[in-house]
């Protein structure tokens, strides 16, 4: 009796294994394989889309550089010597900052074959955690601007004169910059 349970057991266990196999290669077969697929295409299909977003985005900055760095013709408003839309951004940005303006200066503006050059001489008072913080936002304007130069004005006569640690802080900074304004040409590329 031991012995026809234990065949039926060990034959009752082959049947159920064989049925196991049978069952889930019918069932399931090569469907993990193909969600392993699927989940690497799809990686693959989150990573494009990423990038096409990152795309997106800079074409948008490329558009807002041409719209308010592109004039027409030379007789443009954008293309005028005093640029007040950009003094105002200039001024509204160094007072978010608390920088201390103590002059604007135009300079003669440059006429090159493809572009306008408008430099300015701007002194500031400030730290220079503050000058930093206003190249960054200088680099971020969506008007194209350049650094030319700038100096500090931090000589020994002034650490003489002041006394105080937090007036030596502040420094007084010329910075020479310009705006540049692209010109439509009226060529036509040829291709």
């Amino acid at each position: 009796m031991v012995e026809k349970r234990n065949i039926f057991l060990f034959g009752a266990l082959i049947f159920l294994t064989l049925s196991y196999w049978v069952s889930a290669s019918i069932l399931i077969g090569d469907k993990p394989y193909k969600v392993l697929v699927l989940e690497a295409e799809q990686t693959e299909l989150n990573e494009n889309l990423i990038s096409a977003q990152i795309l997106a985005s800079e074409l948008d900055r490329v558009f807002t550089l041409f719209q308010e760095n592109l004039a027409l013709s030379q007789a443009d408003s954008l293309a005028d010597d005093a640029n007040l839309p950009f003094l105002g951004n200039l001024t509204d940005m160094l007072s978010d900052l608390e920088i201390k303006l103590l002059g604007i200066k135009p300079k003669q503006r440059v006429n090159k074959n493809t572009y306008f050059k408008a430099p300015y001489i701007v002194t500031l008072e400030c730290t220079f955690e503050q000058f930093g913080q206003f190249l960054s936002e200088m680099e971020r304007s969506p008007r194209m601007i350049t650094l030319d130069e700038f100096e500090v004005k931090n000589g020994i006569e002034r650490i003489k004169q002041n006394v105080n640690e937090d007036k030596l802080m502040i420094q007084e900074f010329v910075v020479n910059l310009s705006t540049i304004t692209l010109v439509k040409s009226k060529k036509k590329v040829s291709s």
